[in-house]
């Protein structure tokens, strides 16, 4: 598909809008409710089933791939967002404000899965293969960011409003109203900024396309060859990562008498929120580039080393537990630096397997059991760490990379892509 939008005006606002409803709806709600007086228990119940729709998404994404363009889905999921979210922010001073903005929690959470089905399909279709890979780690960086904005910024502005009104549930409502208006900024910016001839382009597609049966786009990402390896690698190869991102603020605030670091909430902000995000942003560039450069098959094994062995940080953390708080610093900065640069190409994978005439589709069912991968075993790691202790913990945690290690060396795929080739004429 050939637009002549700069994909730097686009791309990072675009998945920025991915990443904040997630933060919100899975985090910041836990915090919100809370403070709002709601028991830990119903809190672990329905927060926790809120993430049910990334991982059911596959079962609707076809049709997202048959009907209309993504341009037009994904503007208008981030519409039903902004609508939810300012519905919550209404609905906290009222009576049974929990099961009211549970309901509407549940819409964004349906309406921002669809939104990223739609926002990975357009990528695939409004970029060629080489601005793709170029280009992952500005999209990967980018939704972490909105994930360090959402468990970061608002909720510092919920806790500011705390104080200063002295109402919790006046702070949260405002809080989540501004959330609301701000997806809505977001997606003003989407409509203006993102390539607008899709739908010209993608005609004939669209005719054909409409002629399939759901089962048939759905039932073909399984008669892929390799599949079975595929399912395995995709499901396991966060197995490590998944449970390390539950435990390590916990273990970073925890006290030093129950295996902690001791650290103020303040110091964790100021380690993630400055120096992680800076090598955050650095490594996810960097993976775009080395890819474009080289291809995937010279950077597979490489970055997925570089996204796994900063964990023997936290395992020396854990044990020595350094008196500098600058040991911490460097451990952090090289564990979001090697998630940055290593996350490109596992990304770069789901996009040669999702490639195809259904891509929009197949890489939501590839994403789908990524999020099944990620979901599972974050819900044992507090379990788990428990049981282990922290040092035990992150052993066990470097230990769980290597399956997914394993499974990659078996994959097969073009070495070389992702690669930029020479421009043409046009």
């Amino acid at each position: 598909m050939k637009n002549n939008t700069n994909p730097w005006y686009w791309i990072p606002v675009l998945n920025f809008a991915s990443g904040l409803p997630y933060a919100i709806i899975i985090s910041v709600s836990v915090i919100m409710y809370k403070n709002l007086g709601i028991s830990n228990e119903d809190i672990g119940v329905y927060t926790s089933l809120l993430y049910l729709p990334w991982v059911i998404k596959p079962l609707w994404s076809p049709f997202i791939d048959l009907y209309s363009t993504k341009r037009k889905w994904f503007l208008a999921m981030q519409l039903l967002i902004s609508i939810a979210f300012l519905i919550v922010g209404l609905s906290i001073p009222l009576n049974h404000f929990f099961m009211i903005s549970l309901a509407f929690f549940w819409m964004a959470a349906f309406a921002s899965a669809s939104n990223d089905v739609a926002s990975d399909g357009f990528y695939m279709i409004a970029l060629r293969k080489e601005q793709q890979s170029f280009f992952l780690g500005i999209r990967s960086t980018f939704y972490r960011l909105s994930m360090l904005t959402g468990n970061g910024l608002i909720v510092i502005i919920g806790g500011y409003l705390e104080q200063k009104y002295g109402d919790n549930q006046k702070a949260w409502s405002y809080t989540m109203i501004f959330v609301g208006l701000l997806m809505t900024v977001l997606t003003i910016y989407n409509y203006f900024a993102t390539p607008k001839s899709e739908a010209a382009n993608n005609a004939k597609a669209s005719y054909s396309d409409s002629k399939k049966n759901f089962f048939v786009v759905f039932g073909s990402f399984f008669q892929k060859k390799q599949i079975g390896l595929i399912l395995s690698f995709i499901l396991l190869f966060r197995l490590g990562e998944s449970q390390l991102l539950k435990m390590l603020t916990p273990f970073l605030i925890d006290p030093i008498t129950v295996g902690g670091l001791g650290l103020t909430t303040q110091d964790v902000g100021i380690i993630y929120g400055t120096f992680g995000v800076s090598a955050l942003t650095i490594g996810g560039i960097l993976g775009g580039i080395a890819i474009s450069r080289d291809g995937l098959g010279k950077w597979m094994l490489p970055m997925i080393l570089t996204m796994h062995l900063p964990i023997i940080g936290f395992i020396l953390l854990a044990f020595f537990h350094p008196a500098s708080i600058y040991y911490v610093y460097a451990t952090v900065i090289a564990e979001q630096f090697g998630y940055g640069f290593g996350f490109a190409a596992f990304m770069m994978y789901l996009i040669y397997v999702a490639d195809g005439e259904s891509k929009t589709s197949h890489y939501a069912i590839a994403t789908g059991f990524m999020a099944l991968g990620m979901m599972l075993p974050g819900m044992l790691s507090g379990y788990i760490q428990e049981f282990l202790g922290y040092g035990n913990f992150f052993i066990w945690v470097f230990l769980a990379t290597i399956p997914g290690l394993i499974l990659s060396r078996f994959l097969i795929y073009p070495k070389d892509f992702g690669k930029k080739k020479e421009e043409q004429e046009e």
